[in-house]
């Protein structure tokens, strides 16, 4: 068999399973009520931030492309923005990459040494699982434990040290990987009591927590600056990752990260060393996004947004409930599904400086073991919510995933609530019986 042909095998095999993954139409989209993006603040769509932008531009003194890697050309424009950010977001170093992706898989790849060990939330994204899989740690020491379970964290932390004497002693460390807000769920990591177990269990202070705030930067904590700064553990995190293109509408990211580690990703890290830096002016584009953080802009934003999240879940939660919805066919996961599910845990911990309680996230998982069908409808109703499946999210986890922007009005959300129901209510009885069976 040729090449082309194992290509087109395999390709056919994901038709066949309903799995290939596609561009969207450039042109489909238009004109319809926008639930599918990260643009979280709506800055992409700010009359405000365009103008800051191309004043800021027509000032700057580089404009076109950035020369060459980091470590080739003088990044002025790069350094001043990195200094910038650790100002912002009160830590020692700051180091830019040009994307979440490239900073993950960089950092996880050469930072944990010979004789380390990884724990990594089972949702942990994508590049994690590929910075991992490149790093010099034992695969016997790759460890994913149970979402957001804390209970989990400490049993495999537990065994990893149990099983390790370096561990104990502290000749050796373990790395522990979690996001602050994971992208498929809506879901919040309970940090206080992640950075306290592992504190308790690694004594000798060998254990590095990682933290990527890419789905929370703009949104929580103080000016934006994520759930490490609300809960106030800038000091208890090893590393924390910043993107920009998602609520903050530009490109790149940052690892905050102590002078030594920034040295050493300086000297190790291949997506870091071997790409062309970010052009200058992405570099212009991130210090207005960053002035709209720290003028109050984003935080304004920020408490619409969640304000909004709260009013989607509380109006989908009756409607539900009201037209008696048959949870197998439609729901919202169970820590959406009751408001009283809805509190993070150790929700009381939060400095008041948070936009608002965490109980809302801009994403909002819909389930349903008929996401393309679901989605479909809602585009002849001119609304855009993406269907999100297997590989994806996990076999049985299929849904469509809802993601609030702040410039989404209450009539928004309640028009994509009134289409979903009626989805529901039109799926055939004899077929919404047979998906009730199936569940059992």
């Amino acid at each position: 068999m040729s090449l082309n042909d194992k290509l087109a095998a395999a390709l056919a095999s994901r038709d066949r399973r309903a799995i290939r993954r596609r561009l969207p139409d450039p042109a489909a989209d238009d004109g319809l009520v926008d639930f599918s993006t990260n643009d979280y603040l709506a800055l992409s769509r700010s009359p405000a931030l365009r103008a800051r932008f191309l004043r800021q531009l027509a000032a700057a003194p580089d404009v076109l492309g950035s020369g060459g890697s980091r470590l080739l050309v003088n990044g002025r424009a790069h350094a001043a923005l990195e200094a910038r950010l650790a100002a912002f977001f009160r830590a020692p170093a700051a180091l830019l990459f040009n994307s979440g992706f490239d900073a993950n898989a960089g950092l996880f790849a050469c930072v944990p040494q010979p004789g380390d060990a990884l724990l990594f939330d089972e949702h942990i994204h994508a590049s994690v699982h590929d910075g991992v899989r490149a790093s010099r740690v034992d695969p016997a020491a790759r460890v994913a434990f149970a979402h957001n379970s804390v209970p989990g964290l400490r049993k495999a932390l537990g065994e990893l040290v149990a099983a390790r004497p370096a561990l104990r002693t502290g000749a050796s460390g373990v790395f522990v990987a979690v996001e602050t807000l994971y992208s498929m769920d809506g879901t919040l990591a309970p940090l206080p009591e992640i950075v306290d177990a592992i504190d308790e269990l690694l004594p000798a202070g060998n254990g590095h927590l990682i933290v990527d705030e890419a789905h929370a930067t703009g949104i929580y904590g103080p000016q934006g600056r994520g759930l490490v700064a609300a809960y106030g553990l800038e000091d208890r995190v090893f590393a924390r990752l910043h993107t920009f293109g998602k609520a903050l509408a530009a490109t790149g990211a940052v690892l905050l990260v102590t002078p030594l580690v920034r040295d050493y990703l300086l000297n190790y890290a291949r997506p870091l060393i071997y790409t062309t830096a970010l052009g200058h002016a992405n570099v212009v584009a991130a210090e207005c996004s960053f002035d709209a953080l720290e003028d109050g802009t984003a935080q304004q934003l920020a408490t619409r947004l969640l304000e909004l999240s709260r009013y989607f879940l509380a109006a989908l939660r009756s409607a539900l409930a009201t037209h008696r919805v048959p949870p197998a066919l439609l729901s919202l996961p169970f820590h959406l599904a009751l408001p009283s599910l809805a509190l993070p845990p150790s929700s009381s911990s939060f400095s008041s400086s948070l936009a608002l309680p965490s109980s809302a996230t801009p994403i909002v998982p819909v389930l349903t073991p008929h996401p393309r069908a679901l989605a479909a409808h809602l585009r002849a109703r001119g609304l855009n919510a993406r269907a999100i499946t297997w590989p994806t999210v996990p076999k049985g986890a299929d849904r469509v995933r809802v993601c609030l922007r702040a410039d989404h009005s209450r009539a928004d959300v309640e028009r994509l609530v009134r289409a979903m129901v009626e989805w529901a209510q039109s799926w055939p009885a004899v077929e919404v019986g047979a998906v009730v069976q199936a569940k059992l």
